[in-house]
């Protein structure tokens, strides 16, 4: 897809999220000394069940946008999944307490389900609410390609990144996941007022393309580092990960011994790189 298509589909995917990810409202503010009625924008949060096969497997609190991206990047991140092909269809049901997505798994997954059930009571800021044990935190993680970045292209990714957030830009309540090139071209961009749910979406997105290539970009994120995001990241296949905060130290640990290039404090022309540094470039 050339860059005057992509940027097309993303106008129509953004558009179509402000309205379902943003509600308006009258508030009474007090600006610069003057004070009066005007109107606002607040970012949606709903609580949105995950069913598997006819069995709820979590909660979260999450922005009613790109759900079928959510359901299928959370469901693959979190070990549901082995393969995208494992899922066979996503089915989004809005009900008074909140949405619903109705997911039909393979027979194997539904297994699978069963042995390692997660209740995940969620939160915005939680990602691993309701695990059952210490060896449910950690996931099996592919091997990942080394692959070097270059100073001047997250640079580019970042600025791009920070354009490309209609749902912050009119509410200021949203992270933002964004999938760059190796050159530092934005392809894709997923916004949530939770930082996991935008990375969820993302993979949601992206894992479903048929030329998808995870060795060919790397993905920003407009919070900090969490030993989720990493995680999250490397079972998708990819090989770096950059935040424009800190990152934790389990996140550090674990981009280790995965093989993942961390980045964080990314901001403009500055950045930490925290692991696997002789990949970074000037």
């Amino acid at each position: 897809m050339n860059a005057a298509v992509n940027a097309a589909v993303n106008a129509a995917v953004n558009a179509a999220d402000l309205l379902a990810g943003a509600c308006r409202v009258e508030v009474l503010a007090a600006q610069q000394g003057l004070r009066g009625p005007r109107p606002d924008w607040l970012a949606e949060e709903r609580p949105v069940a995950l069913v598997a096969n006819g069995v709820s497997q979590a909660v979260m609190l999450a922005t009613p946008a790109q759900l079928e991206d959510f359901a299928r990047g959370f469901a693959f991140t979190e070990g549901w999944l082995e393969r995208p092909a494992d899922l066979r269809s996503v089915e989004a049901v809005a009900l008074d307490e909140g949405l619903e997505l109705r997911i039909a798994v393979s027979s194997a997954c539904e297994w699978r389900l069963k042995e390692r059930r997660r209740l995940l009571a969620g939160r915005t800021g939680c990602g691993l609410c309701g695990a059952e044990s210490l060896a449910q935190v950690r996931l099996p993680l592919p091997p990942l390609a080394a692959q070097p970045l270059s100073a001047g292209a997250l640079e580019r990714a970042l600025a791009q990144l920070r354009e490309s957030q209609p749902l912050q830009h009119l509410t200021g309540a949203t992270h933002a996941a964004g999938w760059a090139s190796r050159a530092g071209e934005l392809l894709a961009v997923r916004e949530d007022v939770g930082r996991h749910n935008a990375l969820d979406k993302l993979l949601g997105h992206l894992l479903w393309q048929r030329d998808f290539d995870p060795r060919a970009g790397f993905v920003c994120v407009t919070s900090r580092a969490s030993f989720e995001l990493v995680q999250k990241t490397a079972r998708a296949g990819i090989a770096t990960l950059a935040a424009v905060s800190a990152p934790t130290q389990l996140a550090v640990q674990t981009a280790d011994a995965a093989g993942l290039l961390l980045i964080g404090f990314a901001r403009g022309a500055d950045w930490v790189a925290y692991t696997h540094t002789d990949r970074m470039l000037a």
